[in-house]
């Protein structure tokens, strides 16, 4: 640690460097060894990508890749993701089509930060974010789960497909079970998720296997002006504006 130049948390430093020569010691087959350093890997690119903009409130938005651009949810992706921008925050994606791209066209390539997944039949990156010092690619979903949710302040979602609700019950569960710090997240959609929400409060709610309350975690709203609202509404009731740099507050501790 001392060759390194490492002076602040040196003990945790010491445990890394221990438990990863542990894992080489154990000779763990081909597949074992590459996930641990892939993840590893991407991690670390992802940590020094954040990095110059923790002080920057973030709002991660979810949505389907598959939305044109003449879908009325286009526009008020890019709107709500403008209108964030305007009051200092920064939009956070998976850099993809659809609606990932329509929030960074809202927010702007300077307040945009891109965390990717290579997929087989995706190209990229999109032209927003691309070739960007604020954009990083991962193989793993779990990786960028973890970055997306660590670095955001608010969560959005858009209607989207299995991604879009992985990563909604993935916030959900760290909330539920405090492993995450409480913030909003917020539903909209014209009605898409009324089915998801009914369910969650006639079969999930009703056998207890949830909370009624627990329910209470996401905000349903139609349009970006009501996006917004929630999300400002969330930090003014509880008497405080929430530091992004809260790093103690951050999930998995």
């Amino acid at each position: 640690m001392s060759e390194l130049g490492v002076s602040e948390n040196v003990r945790l430093a010491e445990e890394l460097v221990s438990e990863t020569l542990g894992l080489i010691g154990d000779q763990p087959d081909t597949l074992d060894l590459k996930i641990a350093t892939a993840a590893l890997t991407e991690m670390r690119d992802a940590y020094a990508m954040f990095a110059p903009y923790k002080d920057r409130r973030k709002v991660a938005i979810f949505g389907s890749a598959r939305t044109g651009a003449d879908d009325p949810l286009y526009g008020l992706t890019r709107r709500l993701a403008a209108t964030l921008a305007e009051r200092g925050w920064m939009a956070v994606t998976g850099a993809g089509p659809g609606i990932m791209q329509a929030g960074m066209e809202g927010a702007g390539r300077e307040n945009s930060i891109g965390v990717s997944i290579r997929l087989p039949f995706e190209t990229g990156a999109n032209s927003i974010i691309a070739g960007d010092d604020k954009h990083v690619s991962m193989k793993y979903f779990f990786t960028r789960k973890v970055m997306l949710i660590k670095e955001s302040q608010a969560f959005v979602c858009m209607p989207g497909g299995f991604g879009t609700l992985d990563e909604l019950f993935e916030a959900l569960t760290l909330i539920q079970t405090r492993k995450g710090r409480h913030i909003p997240i917020v539903l909209v959609g014209n009605g898409f998720w009324d089915g998801l929400l009914g369910w969650m409060r006639d079969t999930l709610a009703a056998r207890g296997l949830i909370d009624a309350a627990d329910i209470d975690l996401m905000k349903p709203v139609d349009d970006d002006d009501a996006v917004v609202d929630a999300i400002f509404d969330f930090y003014e009731a509880r008497g405080f504006e929430q530091s992004a740099t809260e790093r103690e507050q951050m999930l998995y501790l």
